[in-house]
């Protein structure tokens, strides 16, 4: 039989190679998302339309309130997560026109 103490650091070694493996995930979804926002950014700048979008900005923020209830995410967390993205998104897109 395993002791104790190290069926508890495998079990924490296991975890974190998972949350490692997640973050690894995140941050390279996020830069494929930055890649497309960017993308409408310029396309915003090209045809001088405005940096934000406020109607679709709460589509986006009520679409994630749902996908994290479903995920078992606190949906305020998920909020103002999608929130600060959405602020990173419209200052990159101002910086496009300029």
């Amino acid at each position: 039989m395993t002791n104790p103490v190290t069926r508890a650091a495998t079990l924490l070694k296991e975890h974190r190679e998972s949350i490692d493996r997640l973050d690894a995930i995140l941050v390279y979804t996020l830069g494929e998302r930055f890649k497309h926002t960017q993308a409408v950014g310029k396309l915003k700048a090209e045809h001088d339309l405005p940096p934000s979008d406020p109607s679709r900005e709460a589509a986006q923020i009520a679409r994630l309130e749902d996908l994290a209830v479903q995920a078992n995410l606190d949906p305020d967390f998920a909020k103002a997560f999608l929130n600060f993205i959405i602020q990173e998104v419209i200052r990159h897109h101002r910086k496009h026109q300029e």
